[in-house]
């Protein structure tokens, strides 16, 4: 399974029993609704943050290594396009553009 997806049905697991907590707990008029849910949602965190530390690093070790093999597909994919230009400024004989050249 996805980590970022095991992740968040975890997290809504969390907040799910927190609300059946707090309504135990008797949080359960019509009036107590708005204490229900932000109640829940305070408690959700706590408990997240701390119970679900390792799926938490699972998942930002997986978003990492998606971002560092992009990067680098990025940079080979930037020195293919770097080498086709030398190639056609030797063709051409074009002189390369340096950081130097000044284009007012």
């Amino acid at each position: 399974m996805n980590a970022f997806l095991r992740y968040t049905v975890l997290r809504a697991l969390v907040f799910l029993g927190c609300v059946a907590l707090l309504w135990l707990l008797g949080l359960r008029g019509e009036d107590d609704t708005l204490l229900l849910v932000v109640g829940a949602a305070l408690l959700s965190m706590l408990v997240s943050y701390v119970a679900l530390r390792r799926f938490r690093e699972d998942y930002s070790a997986q978003v990492a290594t998606t971002i560092e093999r992009r990067t680098a597909a990025r940079r080979e994919r930037a020195g293919d396009r770097a080498s086709d230009e030398a190639e056609e400024d030797a063709e051409t004989g074009a002189r390369p553009a340096t950081e130097d050249d000044d284009f007012r």
